[in-house]
């Protein structure tokens, strides 16, 4: 399925939302301690506005957004993928590598390093950041609020 990538806009709030807690149902990550509890999941237009920090949508020939990613500032040298989740049917179509060329090149213009958290369960998502360079770590690199992620990637950008 073919699809474009641009950057989100205040209309995709609720779309981005609902694709991004599906995807938290799917891998059982619906409670505390993981983006399921962000206060602003429905407001991702609005955390994407500075410099250093963006969010793309991937949207299907329907109009549908069917997947996103977003780069977004840790600290002054090192950013964070941010909530990048697929619709299942979305997986294997290319729209992720899409994406994550797009962000890592955002990202280097930047930053230093790129973070990642996620959790042990979902270990196609660690493979394919693998693919990208990101080099497992044992403990966190930046404090975030998401708690219960137990897996964390960084990557040199530059």
């Amino acid at each position: 399925m073919d699809c474009i990538i641009r950057r989100i806009m205040p209309g995709d709030d609720a779309a981005v939302e609902k694709v991004i807690r599906s995807c938290l149902v799917e891998f059982g990550a619906d409670h505390d301690g993981t983006a399921w509890t962000d206060p602003k999941l429905c407001r991702m237009s609005e955390l994407y506005t500075d410099e250093g920090n963006c969010y793309w949508v991937a949207e299907a020939e329907n109009g549908a957004v069917v997947g996103g990613a977003g780069i977004g500032r840790l600290t002054d040298d090192i950013c964070e993928l941010q909530k990048m989740y697929f619709l299942p049917y979305m997986r294997g179509t290319g729209a992720a590598h899409r994406i994550m060329h797009i962000a890592l090149a955002y990202a280097a213009l930047y930053y230093r390093r790129c973070y990642i958290e996620t959790l042990e369960n979902m270990t196609a998502a660690q493979r394919f950041y693998e693919k990208y360079g990101f080099v497992r770590t044992d403990e966190q690199v930046v404090s975030t609020a998401h708690f219960s992620c137990d897996v964390h990637y960084i990557k040199e950008l530059r």
